[in-house]
């Protein structure tokens, strides 16, 4: 068997990769991924790409179908990812995770795999009240990240068939160890700041909710959409939220949780904030009934305590980390600063941006837009 993961130079996929290697000792494992976050790693001594059988070093926005050669599943990583990235590249973000996320799978599905994991989001929801949203939910993208991963799911169920097998998987907020730690994620930085600073500030007034996904648990996931799921099982396209029910939480309990795990850390609110714009909380059942052998198994406080346990490991103290090469914006920022890099200028979204006609360039989205995406093609 032959596995190709995009994007596995960043956060999650050096977990997955390793998750694959356990699962699956004799398949041959293809990393592609620009290198842009090659070097954000926590402990330098461990690179994680001794893992992969090759790695090539390439922009998804270009691969030849000939790299897919061969290929039985590919999972889907790479991505601009976050909010602030989004904000920061919006042009980029619409090319890289709506664009090229379907002319990856175009390719794919003419060189012969059977199945493609996309990596989507939980956060397309967006202000969606205390609720919790299932995959028959209106959507509510509210960012140029969450917007790209609406419409390369609507995009990803057109080409979608019985021999080609589409699992978008709409993960909760990633979180958790990895080689290449991500410090831009909720419980994350608050980890890193009782750790550094002893104290964790809260932006908000502390009552946006949550759900939250163990970095080890989505690679759970991947394997079972890329390896186990076929058509039979939620359709030739199937959109499913992933995480637990039990992982949804409000940013206020999230600190709490953190203070408790790290004795003398203080928490600060702004009672004065703003509401929230992204709170929302989501119903897992549909993926606990798919994949009953395949749940998430990490608990927070375990979660929190393996944080805590590898920045201790590396004798973190940066008290200024978010100037830091572990958090993904300050990274693209500085390389495209210091003219390395281009993944186009600031501005307004300019890739496509309605349901009706996700194919055309130059559309303009309304902030107050609700797109409507089936659970199953």
């Amino acid at each position: 068997m032959r596995i190709c993961i995009t994007g596995n130079l960043g956060y999650i996929g050096p977990c997955v990769i390793q998750h694959l290697r356990a699962a699956n000792p004799d398949a041959t494992l293809v990393g592609i991924d620009t290198g842009y976050f090659a070097g954000c790693l926590l402990d330098p001594l461990h690179y994680p790409e001794s893992v992969p059988d090759v790695q090539y070093y390439a922009d998804v926005r270009t691969l030849p179908e000939e790299m897919f050669a061969g290929v039985d599943a590919v999972v889907h990583l790479a991505a601009l990812s976050n909010d602030p990235l989004g904000s920061r590249f919006a042009e980029a973000t619409g090319e890289i995770n709506h664009l090229a996320t379907v002319e990856v799978a175009k390719k794919a599905r003419q060189a012969g795999v059977r199945s493609f994991v996309f990596a989507s989001s939980c956060s397309v929801y967006g202000l969606a009240g205390t609720m919790a949203r299932t995959e028959e939910s209106e959507v509510n993208p509210l960012t140029a990240y969450a917007k790209s991963k609406v419409h390369a799911e609507i995009d990803l169920a057109e080409l979608a068939t019985d021999d080609f097998v589409v699992t978008c998987l709409r993960f909760a907020t990633a979180c958790g160890a990895s080689p290449r730690l991500r410090l831009d994620l909720v419980i994350n930085d608050f980890v890193a700041s009782a750790v550094a600073v002893g104290q964790i500030r809260i932006l908000s007034d502390g009552t946006p909710w949550r759900p939250l996904i163990a970095v080890r648990d989505m690679a759970r996931a991947i394997e079972w959409a890329a390896l186990h799921r076929t058509a039979g099982e939620g359709g030739a396209c199937l959109v499913l939220n992933a995480g637990s029910d039990s992982w949804n939480w409000q940013v206020r309990d999230l600190a709490a949780a953190v203070a408790e795990a790290i004795p003398g850390t203080q928490i600060s609110i702004n009672s004065d904030a703003p509401p929230d714009s992204r709170s929302y909380r989501v119903d897992f059942g549909l993926f606990r009934s798919l994949a009953p052998g395949f749940q998430p198994q990490s608990t927070l406080m375990g979660t929190i305590a393996e944080l805590k346990l590898v920045l201790e490991r590396a004798k973190f103290s940066d008290t200024n980390f978010r100037q830091s090469r572990l958090v993904r914006l300050h990274v693209l920022s500085s390389l495209t600063e210091d003219g390395l890099l281009d993944v186009g200028k600031p501005g307004p979204i300019r890739y496509p941006l309605t349901a009706t006609d996700s194919q055309s360039r130059g559309a303009a989205l309304d902030p107050q837009e609700v797109l409507s995406v089936p659970a199953r093609a």
